[in-house]
């Protein structure tokens, strides 16, 4: 599986990265005492040990999964349309929450414009004092 050219660089800049580490720690090690020496030796032979069991299984986990194991990038193989359709349901869902809550927003503004157009048009109010400065922060105050 070919890397992405960020995947890559990314892996250049860390293997760069333990080459001075491992030359820096080799200058290192020449200084310290030969227990010391010895009990790094060996915990790096344990290390790679570890690092080796790690690889074969992880090797075999992939080997035993097949086309199981390649197939969960995207959800192939048995059912993959079906999983395709589930991952994007909570998309859809959020999309139309989203809808929903937008046309109740836009209801309330027009129930609210309407009342006060029926409170105006219902009231026995002169036509001047619709005219009056002191109207609109009249129809500004919160009414109780």
């Amino acid at each position: 599986m070919p890397l992405s050219s960020s995947a890559a660089v990314a892996s250049a800049l860390e293997a760069r990265f333990a080459l001075r580490v491992a030359s820096a720690l080799g200058e290192a090690s020449a200084e310290l005492p030969h227990g010391v020496s010895e009990r790094l030796a060996f915990a790096r032979q344990q290390a790679l040990a570890r690092a080796q069991a790690a690889r074969t299984a992880s090797g075999a986990v992939v080997q035993r999964g097949g086309r199981g194991a390649a197939a969960l990038a995207w959800f192939g193989g048995v059912g993959g349309r079906v999983w395709q359709f589930a991952s994007v349901l909570p998309l859809l869902a959020l999309v139309i929450g989203l809808v929903a809550i937008q046309d109740s927003h836009t209801h309330a503004q027009i129930s609210e414009a309407a009342a006060i157009d029926v409170d105006l048009l219902g009231d026995d109010l002169p036509p001047e004092a619709y005219r009056d400065a002191g109207f609109v922060e009249f129809l500004k105050t919160p009414r109780s």
